[in-house]
């Protein structure tokens, strides 16, 4: 979108004045705040996954004529401490730079936020934290978890004959959208094959939270290096190519634009009577 001097319209908050934002306010504008984290990405990709998120809000916030807060980098990955180079938030941190970000927001009359979160195990604190919003400020948020929004469907069309088994730290969907966005900072000389699962408590590790017996998820504190020491926790890394990732990317800015239109159509704030959105 053009402003009538015919200029691109800002869609990035910190590209604009105070004066600028002011005059957006007046019509009811959506807000992304785009939360991403500082973690390994196995040896080829780097560090930054939140360069993805912020990115990736850009191209949405522009698609979308809504405004893009700036990416808070840093997030709770706990189970990345035991790599180098990760900076983590403890869990009441990341809740109130949350609800901070959110009432700054809110106390100016900003209703529409929405969480754009590219760091899946930033979700549980902001379950949370937005819960306490809702209880406290009479506000609904939605969240949006970035690299969720791929159905198994996606999957098996974008990997043909592997699908959703090509998700995995360290591989898809990450890998193919850095390769898409940023090939220049990936080190393909690194690459290696992910390694076979290790154990805990002589039982073999699931994700990060858990060990199976007998067929059944037992949860429990899993670093990564509890899972394999090259940072790859699954997926099939060989499978990831920047032409998987612009299609990632593309079905990931095309659903949040379509929900963002849905957002815009409805009242977020709650009915204290029927606790239910309008």
């Amino acid at each position: 979108m053009t402003t009538s001097a015919g200029t691109p319209r800002k869609h990035l908050l910190k590209d604009m004045t105070w004066v600028e934002f002011r005059e957006r306010m007046a019509e009811d504008p959506i807000v992304l705040l785009p939360f991403g984290s500082q973690e390994e990405q196995g040896p080829v990709a780097p560090m930054g996954d939140y360069m993805l998120t912020e990115i990736l809000a850009d191209r949405i916030a522009e698609a979308a004529d809504v405004i893009a807060a700036p990416t808070v980098p840093f997030g709770y990955a706990d189970y990345f401490r035991t790599m180098p180079g990760g900076i983590q938030f403890r869990p009441e941190t990341f809740c109130h730079v949350l609800e901070d970000m959110c009432e700054s927001f809110l106390d100016h009359g900003v209703n529409r936020l929405i969480i754009f979160n590219g760091h899946s195990g930033n979700y549980p604190l902001i379950e949370q934290t937005l819960r306490k919003l809702k209880r406290e400020r009479g506000i609904l948020i939605p969240c949006v978890n970035v690299w969720r929004v791929l159905t198994a469907a996606d999957w098996a069309s974008i990997h043909e004959g592997l699908g959703i088994k090509a998700m995995g730290h360290g591989s898809d969907p990450m890998t193919s959208v850095y390769m898409h966005y940023y090939p220049d900072l990936l080190r393909m000389d690194l690459a290696q094959p992910k390694q076979p699962r290790r154990s805990l408590l002589g039982l073999p590790t699931v994700g990060f939270n858990a060990v199976k017996f007998n067929g059944v998820d037992i949860n429990l504190a899993v670093d990564v290096t509890d899972c394999c020491d090259n940072g790859i926790a699954g997926g099939e890394p060989a499978a990831s190519s920047a032409e998987a990732g612009a299609r990632i990317s593309k079905h990931i800015i095309d659903f949040t634009v379509e929900f963002l239109e849905h957002f815009r159509t409805v009242d977020p704030r709650v009915d204290r009577g029927t606790e239910s959105a309008g």
